[in-house]
């Protein structure tokens, strides 16, 4: 199993570096637009077509942060490590940002919907930044979401019975006009997403 899911983890990041490099060559000899520190994937339409639930119970979709720069990112409220310290991070992005914060969301994406509820997810988020959003949804709605921003994600038996799960964790920016514009690695420094943040901001 444990050579399954890596050659599926291998094969969504393979896809996802050559979208970023497609992206990238699409964009060459035009230097009007903002100059970002991870990959420029504008024009991939990544992560449209999707409908998840709130934190606050409320429908979201793509459209509904229409207005704002957005990053989203996938994990669940029981992993031990990268979701938490990716998190701690994105409370400093927010800290960096300052007065711009205010035009800034930052949403994690649930890998886990049996587990994170609404209400379950929304503690966790807010605990590290009371402005963050978690959204969740039906197994099915989450399938969707990750599909539609390719990201892998897979529960990992455990031997007391219980599970974890396997995931992605890069950050997608996306535009005030609801447009993926930037793939960020989650190792990328909170003052190198703070950068791509306001580089979509002016």
């Amino acid at each position: 199993m444990q050579t399954i899911r890596t050659l599926l983890r291998r094969r969504v990041l393979t896809s996802l570096g050559a979208l970023a490099l497609s992206a990238a060559l699409a964009g060459c000899g035009d230097s009007s637009g903002p100059a970002f520190t991870g990959s420029d994937i504008t024009g991939t339409h990544m992560g449209q077509g999707w409908t998840l639930t709130g934190t606050n119970g409320k429908p979201y979709t793509l459209q509904s942060f229409a207005g704002k720069v957005t990053l989203f990112f996938f994990g669940y409220t029981q992993c031990p490590d990268v979701c938490p310290t990716t998190l701690a991070e994105l409370a400093q992005v927010v800290h960096l940002l300052g007065d711009q914060a205010s035009r800034v969301q930052i949403v994690m994406i649930t890998v886990d919907p049996e587990r994170d509820t609404p209400e379950v997810l929304g503690a966790y988020v807010s605990s590290f930044d009371p402005s963050f959003l978690g959204l969740t949804g039906t197994p099915e709605q989450v399938k969707l979401a990750a599909g539609a921003f390719k990201a892998y994600y897979a529960k990992v038996a455990q031997a007391n019975g219980g599970y974890s799960m396997d995931h992605s964790a890069s950050f997608y920016l996306f535009d005030t006009q609801g447009e993926a514009r930037v793939l960020l690695n989650n190792s990328a420094s909170a003052a190198v997403v703070a950068h791509d943040i306001e580089a979509l901001l002016h």
